[in-house]
């Protein structure tokens, strides 16, 4: 599982990171190949495989100069100057990068400042621009009153998804194996029906595999060719209010742990103190399956991304004090992420060494970065801590989005969203920031339930996203395709409706 990622803690060799950072990518893939060529350790061989698949696809979204940029600022608001746009930039509010030593700007950078700077609004010359924002913002607060008043709520979903190959990239007679996402059977998730998908004979994986496709394998034709799955399923959630208990009332078991962890380090003996009982880490599964993943699974680390750094480890001392109590340790990491951490949409994941340290240090990223920074400061702290992730789709939009689980006891595993809380904290809108620490709304489609696994069956090739699945992948016999370069990956909500909750949840 991985295929070699965590070598991705492998630091470059200098004159290759220059090159890479410069922008000059065809001359540093050059030098990659030349140090391939000769007898280097296993470690840095494996690290720069892994670059020159990177380099491969850093600069693809990374589309427009800066007078490229400017206009489209200008065309969408009004009085933007290039003094403005240097601003931005040097706030770290635009993603950009050098390509060949001038400065390119990601292809959703304006839609990424009308998301994070409501200050913007007044300017724009079409206001419409952010109705659908408003109209979310709206719909979500409604959303947590009738939760708290009903105790929870539940939607019923009919989604369709779909992957399309370029016809610049078609190879008739050619095989291509297709994976598309659908929802794991377990924690919210009820009553999942395949209806139909684009070939008679596929492969679904296990309802409860982390993360979970339809496998199809053909032939390509020589016409346009769509592969497509069509299902629905029920989300029911409830709402927890911590303010009726408390963890300390109830007595944890003090019986030792196992010592299982990748890290090496005693999760009795994390920062903050106090112990977690295992007894009590229940997720779905069978007792043989979660002692099979052990306490790595909930506290330890996961290389590349999800690792104990001497920085991170300060930081969570730094956040969490001398507080000893799991959930308030928790919550004293939402507070910290949720106000300190800006909003920032980002390039592939694959092509960031670092993700948690991406953020940590640099302040910003996006819904799946917070939910890995808060997973591994929780589970530094000692809090069992993991993924979840899939689609949000509501009435008025469908769309990738990722979040976290975090387990407490007496309440079990809860929710906690700090994307959505840091996007509540913007708005000043306290109440809806302290539902998203233990809450989750009802718009989730859970299509991954762990973080960086594999697929059923394995993909030959690297996974396009190894960590994450939320659209799709292909691949060739002979070579994985690239997303947006080879095919397109689309996700229709055909039907959305309110339903009965069942309060029996697990």
């Amino acid at each position: 599982m991985g295929r070699g990622l965590q070598y991705l803690t492998v630091r470059l060799p200098e004159d290759i990171e220059k090159l890479k950072w410069y922008g000059d990518f065809e001359r540093a893939k050059r030098v990659i190949d030349m140090r391939l060529e000769k007898e280097i350790p296993e470690a840095l061989r494996k690290r720069l495989e892994l670059e020159r698949w990177i380099l491969k696809r850093l600069p693809l979204t990374y589309i427009y100069t800066r007078e490229q940029a400017l206009a489209r600022m200008q065309e969408a608001l009004r009085d933007v100057t290039g003094e403005e746009l240097d601003r931005l930039q040097d706030e770290g509010a635009v993603e950009w990068i050098f390509i060949k030593g001038e400065v390119r700007y990601k292809d959703n950078f304006l839609e990424n400042l009308l998301k994070t700077r409501k200050e913007l609004w007044p300017r724009l010359k079409d206001p419409s621009m952010v109705e659908d924002r408003i109209k979310g913002s709206r719909l979500l607060d409604e959303t947590i009153a009738a939760m708290k008043e009903k105790g929870g709520l539940a939607y019923r979903f009919h989604i369709r998804a779909s992957l399309k190959v370029k016809e610049s990239t078609k190879r008739a007679g050619e095989r291509i194996r297709v994976h598309l996402p659908v929802p794991v059977e377990k924690d919210q998730v009820r009553n999942f029906t395949l209806l139909g998908t684009s070939l008679p004979t596929y492969q679904i994986a296990p309802p409860d595999h982390p993360q979970r496709t339809v496998y199809m394998e053909t032939e390509l034709k020589a016409g346009g060719e769509e592969f497509w799955v069509e299902y629905t399923f029920e989300d029911h959630i409830r709402y927890v209010d911590l303010g009726k208990e408390r963890a300390a009332a109830l007595q944890i078991d003090s019986s030792e742990p196992d010592r299982e962890e990748i890290s090496g380090e005693d999760p009795a003996k994390t920062i903050g103190g106090g112990k977690t009982d295992k007894s009590q880490i229940k997720d779905g599964r069978s007792s043989e399956s979660q002692a099979k993943d052990g306490w790595t699974q909930y506290l330890g680390q996961q290389l590349p991304h999800i690792r104990f750094t001497p920085y991170l480890k300060d930081l969570t001392r730094e956040v969490i004090g001398e507080e000893t109590d799991p959930l308030q340790k928790a919550r004293k990491i939402y507070d910290y992420i949720t106000t300190h951490v800006m909003y920032s949409f980002v390039r592939q994941y694959a092509t960031i060494e670092d993700l948690t340290g991406y953020m940590a240090s640099g302040l910003k990223g996006d819904c799946g970065i917070y939910a890995l920074l808060f997973i591994t400061m929780c589970r530094i702290a000692g809090v069992p801590a993991r993924w979840q992730s899939g689609l949000y789709a509501t009435p008025l939009d469908i769309g990738c989005h990722d979040w976290a689980r975090f387990y407490v006891a007496p309440y079990g595993w809860l929710y906690a969203d700090c994307s959505f809380g840091g996007s509540a904290w913007r708005d000043g809108n306290e109440e809806r920031r302290d539902f998203y620490f233990g809450n989750l709304d009802p718009f989730r489609v859970p299509l991954c339930d762990q973080f960086q696994q594999d697929f059923m069956p394995p993909k030959i090739f690297l996974r396009e996203d190894p960590y994450d699945n939320q659209s799709g992948e292909a691949e060739y016999m002979d070579r994985g395709l690239i997303e947006g370069v080879d095919y397109q990956t689309q996700k229709e909500l055909i039907h959305i409706e309110e339903i009965p909750f069942d309060p029996i949840i697990p």
